[in-house]
This record gives C-alpha cells, sequence and structure tokens, in this order.
C-alpha cells in the first residue's frame, strides 16, 4: 500500500500527477483509509465519499495558504492522508496519534478544529473576514455535507456570508445522508434539485447565447438576468441559494476530479459567494459501507474482507431504547425526539413501534429542545435522547423553552462522561456542571442497567419540570455483590461510623466500589455514598459524612462548577470539620484514547482512587506499595 501515497508530502505533490495517478491514488487512499478504520475504528463510510472531491481540492486549491474547513469533520481522513500525515495515519484515534477530526494542534493544514455540525460556514465567514481585514490573500472554502444544512447555525452562517462582495466558496457535499437518514425540507428540496438536471444545459446554452449578444444598455442586461431567472425557476421552484446571495452551480458529480477541478477553478474567478452543489456516494469503493452507508458511519472495527462488525455487548442505549418502548406502551402522552442520531441513542424501535410518536428533527439541537417545550405545552410527554456533547448546543432553549415554561421535558443523556477515541469535541463531561445552573431541573446519574430502567420510569410517572437521565457509553463495568438498585437519591454502603468517605455518582462507582474493597483489605474501611439522584442534591448525602475526618469526591466531569465543588459547598455549610479531597476534571478537553486509559491517565479508575486516598490519608512516608502487593 501507498507507492503513491508515500510521496505526497503536501498538496503540491498531488498537482504533478497525471490522470491515471490520481484515478490510482484515490484507490489507495480508500484502501489505507479502510484498512486504518477496520482496526482502529472511526467513520468509513462518510471518508470515503469525499476521496476525489478531497483529491480535487489539492489540484485546484494551495492549503495551508487556502483554509478548507471541513463540516463536522468527520470526513477529513482523506485529507489527513493528502496533507503530510501519511506515515501517522495508522495511529489515527489511538494514544498519541492522529485526531479523528481536524485539529489545529495536528497540523497548520487544520485550520479549524471541529467535531460538531453545521459551523464550517460561519467558521469560513469568520477567516475570510480575517484575511480582508489583514490583507492576506488566499481562499476560503467551506466543506459541508447535505445532513449538516438541517442545523440552523449553517443559515445564520449563508444569510451574513451572502453580503459578501467578495470570495467565499461553500461546498454542499450531498450524499442523501447525514448519519441517520436526512429529514425535513431542506432534503426534500436538494432532491427535487438532483432530479432537474435539465436545467444545467439550459442555463449553460442560456448564458453562452447571452454572451454573444452585444450590450445594448443597462434595460435590456436586466431585462436578459430576468429572464434567466424565470427559466431556473421553472426547473427549481426555489432558489434558495440565491436568494442568501450566493451564486449557485451544480449538482455536479462528486466523482469525476476533472469536472470538479474545472468547477473549483470557475469558482475562484466569481467575485461573490459561490455555493457549489457537489453530488457523492457515501461508502464508495468497499461495498459493505455503500449497501449500509448507516452502519458503516462509526465503527469500533470491523472485518474488511467479510465487513463483519462483530457481536456487540448490550449499552446503555441499548437499555434505554428497549425501556422508553415500554413506557410508551403503557403511556400515549410518550414522545421520542432525536437529533438525527436514531441508531445511536436506541430509538430504532421506538420509530418502528410509535412512528407518529417518533420525531427526527436532524441536527439542530436548539430546535429539538423548543420543540419538546411546546409538545410538552400541549399536554405530551416529550423524550430528547441526545449526546451529552450535543446537548451543549441547547443551553438556552433549556432555560428558555423549558424551564421558564414550567413544563415536562424528559432528557436522555446519552455519552455522559468520558467517550473515547472520538475525543476533545466529543467528550460528555460538561452536562452535569451546566444543567445543575437551572431552575427547577432534577438529574439522575445511574452506574447500571436496572438503575436506567427504573429511574426512567420514575422520571415519566412521578418527574416534574425539566428532568435528566444521563448515563455513558457502552456497557456497565464492575458490580459489586452488596449493590441494590434505588430510587432513593442516595445509597451509603459499608461502615456506618468510620473515619474516610468516598462520594461518587455515575459509571465510577464501579471503581470506587474496587477502591473500597482494596482499601478495606488494607485495614483502612471505606464509608461509600452513591448519589443517585445529582440534581438537586439531597441534604442527607451530605449528612451521612460530616463524621468522617477524610471525605474524597471523585467526579466524571468538570470540576469547575460541577457537583463535587457544590457538594463542598454543602459540606461547608453543615459545620464540617474534616478534610475534603475533590478529583474530577480540571481539563476538559481530553484527548483521543479508549475510555479506560483516559480514565486512568485522570486518576478516576480504582488504583487512582486508591493512591489517591492513600497519599492524603496516611501519615507522610507511608510506604503502600508493599500493602497493595
Amino acid at each position: 500500500m501507498g507507492n503513491l501515497l508515500g510521496q505526497i508530502h503536501t498538496p503540491q505533490d498531488v498537482r504533478k500527477l497525471n490522470d491515471a495517478e490520481l484515478n490510482a491514488l484515490c484507490e489507495e487512499i480508500r484502501k489505507a483509509v479502510i484498512e486504518t478504520v477496520s482496526g482502529n475504528g472511526g467513520h468509513l463510510a462518510s471518508n470515503l465519499g469525499v476521496v476525489e472531491l478531497t483529491v480535487a481540492l489539492m489540484l485546484a486549491f494551495d492549503p495551508p495558504k487556502d483554509s478548507i474547513v471541513w463540516d463536522v469533520g468527520h470526513q477529513s481522513y482523506p485529507y489527513k492522508l493528502l496533507t503530510g500525515r501519511f506515515n501517522r495515519f495508522s495511529t489515527m484515534r489511538q494514544v498519541g496519534g492522529l485526531a479523528g477530526f481536524p485539529c489545529r494542534e495536528e497540523s497548520p493544514y487544520d485550520v479549524f478544529t471541529s467535531g460538531h455540525s453545521s459551523t464550517s460556514i460561519s467558521a469560513a465567514l469568520g477567516l475570510s473576514e480575517a484575511n480582508n481585514l489583514q490583507g492576506k490573500e488566499g481562499y476560503v472554502i467551506a466543506v459541508i455535507g447535505d445532513g449538516a444544512l438541517s442545523g440552523g447555525l449553517a443559515y445564520e452562517g449563508l444569510n451574513n456570508a451572502g453580503r459578501l462582495h467578495r470570495n467565499l466558496i461553500v461546498i454542499l457535499n450531498d450524499n442523501n445522508m447525514s448519519i441517520s437518514r436526512n429529514v425535513g425540507s431542506m432534503a426534500r428540496y436538494l432532491t427535487y434539485i438532483r432530479t432537474k438536471p435539465g436545467y444545467l444545459k439550459i442555463k449553460n446554452n442560456l448564458e453562452s447565447s447571452l454572451q454573444k449578444l452585444p450590450v445594448v444598455g443597462k434595460g435590456i442586461s436586466s431585462a436578459l438576468r430576468r429572464m434567466k431567472r424565470a427559466v431556473k425557476k421553472v426547473f427549481y421552484n426555489s432558489t434558495i441559494f440565491e436568494d442568501f446571495g450566493f451564486a449557485y452551480y451544480g449538482p455536479f458529480d462528486g466523482h469525476d476530479i476533472r469536472e470538479l477541478k474545472e468547477t473549483f477553478e470557475s469558482a475562484k474567478l466569481i467575485n461573490k459567494p459561490v455555493l457549489l452543489h457537489v453530488r457523492t456516494n457515501k461508502g464508495k469503493g468497499y461495498q459493505y459501507a455503500e449497501q449500509d452507508p448507516s452502519i458503516y458511519h462509526g465503527l469500533s472495527g470491523f472485518d474488511v474482507t467479510t465487513g463483519d462488525t462483530g457481536e456487540r455487548s448490550q449499552s446503555f442505549s441499548d437499555v434505554f431504547g428497549k425501556e422508553i418502548c415500554d413506557l410508551a406502551e403503557e403511556n400515549g402522552n410518550i414522545c421520542a425526539i432525536t437529533a438525527a442520531m436514531q441508531g445511536g441513542t436506541g430509538l430504532t424501535a421506538f420509530r418502528e413501534k410509535y412512528r407518529n410518536r417518533f420525531f427526527d428533527v436532524g441536527i439542530s439541537e436548539e430546535h429539538a429542545v423548543t420543540f419538546a417545550g411546546g409538545l410538552a405545552v400541549g399536554g405530551m410527554l416529550p423524550v430528547f435522547a441526545v449526546y451529552s456533547t450535543f446537548l451543549q448546543r441547547s443551553y438556552d432553549e433549556l432555560i428558555h423553552d423549558v424551564s421558564l415554561q414550567n413544563v415536562k421535558v424528559i432528557l436522555a443523556v446519552d455519552r455522559a462522561g468520558v467517550v473515547g477515541e472520538d475525543g476533545k469535541t466529543h467528550q460528555g463531561v460538561f452536562d452535569a456542571a451546566y444543567l445543575q445552573t437551572i431552575p427547577n431541573t432534577t438529574v439522575y446519574s445511574p452506574a447500571y442497567f436496572q438503575e436506567l430502567r427504573e429511574q426512567l420510569a420514575f422520571l415519566v410517572r412521578e418527574g416534574k419540570g425539566l428532568c435528566a437521565i444521563r448515563y455513558p457509553r457502552g456497557k456497565e463495568l464492575y458490580k459489586p455483590s452488596y449493590f441494590e438498585s434505588s430510587l432513593l437519591p442516595f445509597t451509603v454502603y459499608g461502615p456506618q461510623t468510620g473515619e474516610i468517605a468516598v462520594v461518587t455518582y455515575g459509571r465510577i462507582f464501579s471503581f470506587a466500589a474496587e477502591t473500597a474493597e482494596l482499601l478495606g483489605n488494607l485495614g483502612y474501611p471505606v464509608k461509600l455514598v452513591k448519589l443517585n439522584r445529582i440534581i438537586p442534591m439531597d441534604q442527607g448525602a451530605v449528612q451521612a459524612v460530616l463524621g468522617c475526618k477524610w471525605v474524597f469526591f471523585f467526579e466524571e466531569g468538570v470540576e469547575q462548577g460541577g457537583i463535587g465543588e457544590h457538594y463542598a459547598s454543602l459540606l461547608q455549610n453543615s459545620g464540617f470539620s474534616g478534610r475534603f479531597f475533590l478529583r474530577g476534571i480540571r481539563d476538559p478537553f481530553i484527548k483521543h484514547a479508549p475510555m479506560y486509559h483516559s480514565l486512568e491517565e485522570l486518576g478516576l479508575n480504582a488504583d487512582g482512587m486508591k493512591d489517591c486516598i492513600l497519599q492524603s490519608v496516611c501519615e507522610k512516608g507511608f510506604d503502600y506499595s508493599e500493602k497493595t502487593d
């Protein structure tokens, strides 16, 4: 692998290749992507679909002088391969290796770190304005998928960018998918455009004829422009991009390198914002990904020969999906909402069973929350299943359109805590901190499947106002034999009296339980306080540790403004005279790595907790290494 890829160190090297070599290069890129993702996991179908598009970008533009901004960035693997990172490509998503998304720290070619949807046009507009203000040369290109056009931020960017009187190029990569199938009016509009290729032929013929006519003054020029718009409307019945102020061209074949290059070169000559509509096939070049791009969107690994993605353990998302279906059978008011993440959040079965109560609103989390508020005002019980990292986008709506309305909405916050290889842009470590700032909010944080079932059912029956249940990615971890699921705000395990207390919540209760057992074997009994409901905090959870000399709070979330800080404040106000230690996440931008590795680095696994406690509690110079053997 890599006879040509090994020779590509900069985009200039791509421009040295002939047509046959460019086609061979595309095959090498696909092979490299397939082999790496099969072993390391990552995004497959989206990257396979943009190979020719990326090569054409390298032919027509000169990054990093020309700035290329990838929306979401999960389709930037070919770009990484062509910008000097081929020799490190096998390290993708590994500890110390390449990130799975554009990362400014990684390469000067990555001009904007990304991981969330619909940001590229706004970012590109900012870069363009910065270039203009500083007198810098260079084109700015935003590459955005059709799925990302379901996000409102994309239209805010389009609205402002259309006012420019200089070049900004937006490439709409239209593959008719985001993660799940695209939904909404924009998806239907793009489909309509795709079915009317005759427009391009008539447009080109018209423009050619107009160029042969002598200029006869402003009046006839204006009339000809009106005629051109009229012809377009016969075929489109809409000119949304041009109404925003863009020159629209397309759709073009996203797998024809030469056509794309010529199109890009032409776009560079237009002194106004340009939107180029490019059609691609998601998963192209790998039959399994072409047949089912949703399954091959994001993977933990697979067998290249058979396409087998392996058996997957039951996850918290699966348990949520089953439980919400069962609850919806009993309660006809329950509605499920997703922001283009039906499969990832476990709602596929709900969609099949209760289609009229299932709403996929596209990649628009802000709208999802306000829509849920409207459903609730209308008498329904909306449940919005959303990844923690994407819920961040809805903070204002949670305050204004749910809490302020004093209506009941349930958030099923998936991927809470450290998520692993997706890295900085996807860590779910902020939700507990910001949710506790919202009035009249209730948040549960289960550590195990049975808790998720019972707590979700409880919130459906008894919850009031804004309710949330937050749970991690993947499977449940170590469960001590003494554990019992409870709907009480907190549970105490171990000695009712003692000098050492450990307080925690969520997934890392498993590690805290292991820590308590390790310390107990060393002669240090530990009172273990598990917070089931983290917001609002129950005062009893504070009273339970007032008699201890040392209280340790471990949190898989940000320290600043987090649950631990609030607990410390309540302790102080209750007259606690012992010593309090908080270990949470001080630098929330956690790099990509396996979940266990990240928690070990953060000191939030069993050994990290044990070491923290022993170093703090034991007398100076105490050597506990022998006791732990």
